[in-house]
């Protein structure tokens, strides 16, 4: 029976073809002294706004004769009844019309421009006699797959007689229905007649699931065939005339549906009436959604048995019949309350083209563009992700007057660029988890929801930052962002992220906390400079591409500022420099000789423990005393370094140049030595032998030439205890005394210019 229910409802409702961007009711019904109101719908733009709106009737030969018109024209036969408003605001007019006679029964248009070539919409207006039309005959509407209840009297006389019910067909009335228990097998399981008791003078007959057959004259009887005891009956079955929702390609459209209070409780569901043989659910509130629309539906449960269906990224195939329905088990049955909807899709939209899908890389980024109506620009925009739950929910992450969802900090950013009907959501950090649908909304034309599905694909991002760094309160810090050739061209750009967006960071002097940006073109290098940093500073920074207002790639940095403890750098830290710890070694070195140096007095030597408490005093001191010196060995080695180097060079600049001067001394000394040994042998003979007896005590002094180092001398004074005797000298014992004093005042000279040094 399901089935026939769906069939009659698409034998009744054929689809509509989608040539024209006009769209409104295909079959309008009503009855005599009745009215009728036809909606239209048209595309939203200004010319359509502006343009004739008009209603017109069609004649035998196609010709269509206006009826009506929105620039003030109306027909002789719909004075007084009949009226056209247009809604320019939701792209749509309507035409009412009142009194209806069997006579307005026929085929229209609907449409704009003119009559003859513009566009429109067919629609086929139906009116049946009303109640209370005919003398005899009562008349019964009813709508189609309802029930109805047709209420038949008779005579008392007849309250114990068989009664029923037959449909007149041509001169014959067929038998239906009666109380012995017959049904004419087109009415079983629909049919049934309901009498109270004997004293009641009316019997109730019954129809469910009506169908547009049951449509005619029926004829209530009490006794057999020649009884007069009879009650005529017109039942008129009315065409469900849907509710009628206009929407453009990949924009967005709402059901409202309105089942009553007596089913606030039941499960709620959509379906869509594809084919001949069902209903397919689209979403319930069980948590089933068709896999064509997953992602872009949401069921909303309201109060007082209504509920919403919002659908976005609509599609061409979208357009047809759906019913609202509300079931226990949440599908389509005949006989549950049931609301029907036809969809139009607008494929002339004006809704600009956008990706549905966006592909991104693990750890890269997303630039998502959202489209809205442009007369809202002043609207709130949002972001929000699309969750798989049983009515399936959408939760905000972002809007553009600051709100960013916790779990998204530092990695989504809303820019009202580039504007004139778009919005950009950038999204950084991705992760698997990521991956799904996302849906664009503003606070004012639902129409222009859209859905864009973010898939995670493999690969690397394009940028290279980066993730975590640390400057230091105080000093420069500078922090460089990669970039490969592709983005050679485009415009980069540092910012700083906040709730309210990631603001481009100046490159003007903006107090104690200032940013400057500088790049490298042909390194495709961006450097962010912070001189001097401040505690401020710390956050998340973005460097990214762009290309005019239209936002690319982007990478997310943490700056952790800190503050540095004073004299926290140890002695690794001052070795960083190149050739310091070569510097520092020798200062040791030479700090090591000064110490054994044997002319220091005994105060400055180290003082061993002998258990004296003055010297255990001394030593808690020096111990005390220890972190000072720390700090202020840097001080000494800085000092002391270049000191010694100039000391040591001039020390073996003066030792070298000696060294040769006294070789050269002692070899002129030896030859003039011996030339005048030999000379005053033969001139000197008297004198020198005159004084042969002559004695002296003498002092010995011995030097060691050659052989030894000339950097080191020994002296040495050794006295005679005995006095020797005084032998005659000759004059070449003289001679060699007057050498050995000459050496000895030489060697001493040259040690006294070697201890200078020791002693600086």
């Amino acid at each position: 029976m399901k089935l026939f229910f769906f069939t009659c409802l698409l034998v009744v409702f054929p689809v509509v073809s989608m040539k024209s961007p006009i769209f409104g009711p295909q079959e309008v019904s009503s009855v005599e002294g009745g009215s009728a109101s036809i909606t239209c719908y048209y595309p939203a733009t200004s010319v359509n706004r502006h343009t004739r709106k008009y209603w017109c009737r069609q004649g035998a030969k196609g010709r269509c004769t206006t009826l009506i018109s929105s620039e003030g024209y109306i027909s002789k036969d719909y004075e007084g009844r009949a009226k056209l408003t247009n809604f320019p605001e939701n792209s749509t007019f309507v035409v009412n019309i009142g009194h209806l006679t069997r006579n307005d029964s026929g085929r229209y248009k609907c449409g704009l421009g003119i009559s003859s070539r513009g566009l429109n919409f067919d629609v086929s207006l139906e009116v049946g006699q009303g109640p209370g039309a005919g003398d005899d005959t009562e008349v019964y509407i009813a709508d189609l797959g309802r029930t109805v209840t047709i209420n038949c009297p008779f005579k008392s006389e007849n309250s114990e007689k068989r009664k029923s019910v037959c449909k007149k067909t041509g001169q014959l009335c067929v038998l239906v229905i009666d109380s012995n228990g017959y049904v004419n097998p087109n009415y079983s399981n629909r049919a049934v007649i309901d009498i109270d008791g004997t004293s009641q003078v009316t019997f109730s007959f019954v129809i469910k699931r009506i169908r547009l057959s049951d449509a005619g004259i029926y004829v209530c009887q009490a006794g057999d065939d020649s009884s007069n005891d009879k009650h005529n009956v017109d039942l008129q079955v009315l065409k469900p005339e849907p509710e009628l929702l206009y929407g453009d390609l990949r924009g967005s459209v709402t059901f409202g549906c309105a089942l009553g209070s007596e089913v606030a409780s039941v499960s709620k569901f959509l379906c869509r009436m594809s084919n001949e043989e069902d209903c397919d659910v689209v979403i319930n509130t069980l948590g089933k959604k068709s896999k064509d629309f997953e992602g872009r539906i949401l069921l909303t449960p309201r109060d007082q048995g209504f509920f919403s269906v919002h659908i976005t990224g609509l599609r061409k195939e979208d357009a047809g019949y759906y019913l609202c329905g509300a079931h226990s088990d949440g599908q389509p049955h005949e006989g549950s309350p049931t609301q029907i909807w036809q969809l139009f899709v607008n494929e002339e939209t004006t809704m600009p083209q956008s990706p549905s899908v966006v592909k991104g890389v693990v750890g890269g980024s997303v630039a998502v563009l959202c489209p809205y109506n442009p007369k809202e620009a002043d609207s709130l925009k949002y972001w929000c992700r699309w969750e798989n739950t049983p009515n399936g929910r959408c939760q905000q992450l972002v809007e553009s007057e600051g709100l960013v969802n916790e779990q998204y900090e530092g990695r989504l950013a809303l820019y009202k660029e580039p504007g004139n009907g778009t919005y950009t959501v950038l999204l950084n950090q991705l992760t698997n988890e990521d991956a799904g649908f996302y849906w664009c909304l503003t606070s004012g034309d639902t129409r222009w929801r859209s859905t864009v599905e973010l898939k995670i694909v493999e690969g690397e991002p394009s940028l290279k930052a980066p993730k975590n760094v640390t400057a230091w309160v105080g000093e420069t810090f500078k922090l460089p962002c990669h970039f490969p050739c592709k983005y050679y061209s485009y415009e980069k750009y540092w910012c700083k992220w906040s709730n309210k967006g990631c603001k481009t960071l100046p490159t003007q002097d903006d107090g104690p906390s200032q940013a400057f940006v500088n790049c490298d073109q042909k390194s495709q290098i961006i450097s962010l400079t912070l001189n001097p940093v401040a505690k401020e500073d710390e956050g998340w920074y973005w460097c990214g591409v762009k290309e005019g207002h239209r936002y690319g790639e982007t990478m997310a940095v943490y700056v952790a500022v800190e503050e540095r403890v004073r004299g926290s750098q140890d002695v690794s830290q001052v070795r960083a420099a190149p050739g310091e710890e070569e510097v520092e070694s020798s200062v040791r070195k030479t700090e090591n000789k000064v110490i054994q140096d044997p002319r220091l007095s005994v105060e400055d030597r180290p003082v061993k423990d002998t258990g004296d408490p003055a010297g255990e005093s001394r030593a808690s001191a020096d111990t005390d005393s220890s972190a000072e010196q720390g700090r202020s060995s840097k001080v000494l080695v800085s000092t002391l370094v270049p000191l010694g180097l100039v000391l040591a060079l001039g020390a073996v600049v003066v030792g070298v140049l000696r060294a040769r001067h006294r070789k050269n001394v002692d070899r002129i000394s030896v030859r003039s030595y011996r030339t005048d040994i030999s000379m005053s042998d033969f001139e000197n003979s008297r004198e020198f032998g005159a004084n042969d007896n002559m004695g002296a005590s003498q002092v010995t002094q011995e030097t060691s030439l050659g052989g030894k180092d000339e950097f080191s001398a020994t002296t040495g004074n050794t006295m005679e205890t005995e006095e020797p005797k005084k032998p005659k000298r000759s004059s070449k014992e003289e001679a060699d005394m007057a050498y050995t004093a000459f050496l000895l005042q030489t060697n001493n000279m040259a040690a006294d210019v070697q201890g200078a040094p020791s002693e600086a």
